[in-house]
């Protein structure tokens, strides 16, 4: 049997080929799965688990706003709950549903 030699530049460029097509359908997949909250429904606990930078406290804070002022009638309302800005509402927009 006969081997064959390759250059390790070779061996090392089919490497990253491959690690660069895993890694696209691991983001691919990740996409596909992103789970999404209902603002009107979920519980603070729900929230804090799927929100990116809103925890625990800020997740009572959507829920306590919601009591008070009734369901959400758009993503954008989201902005008038004490602590949540314009950068925590775009990294979450995907991910929330009314």
């Amino acid at each position: 049997m006969k081997f064959i030699r390759l250059p390790l530049t070779a061996v090392f460029a089919v490497f990253l080929m491959l690690a660069h097509v895993q890694l696209v359908s691991a983001e691919d997949v990740a996409a596909q799965e992103q789970v999404q909250v209902n603002l009107n429904t979920a519980t603070a606990e729900e929230l804090s688990t799927v929100l990116e930078g809103v925890g625990p406290a800020k997740a009572e804070l959507i829920v306590k706003y919601r009591e008070v002022n009734g369901e959400f009638s758009s993503v954008e309302q989201l902005l008038e709950v004490k602590g949540i800005g314009m950068a925590t509402l775009e990294k979450n927009k995907d991910r929330i549903q009314l």
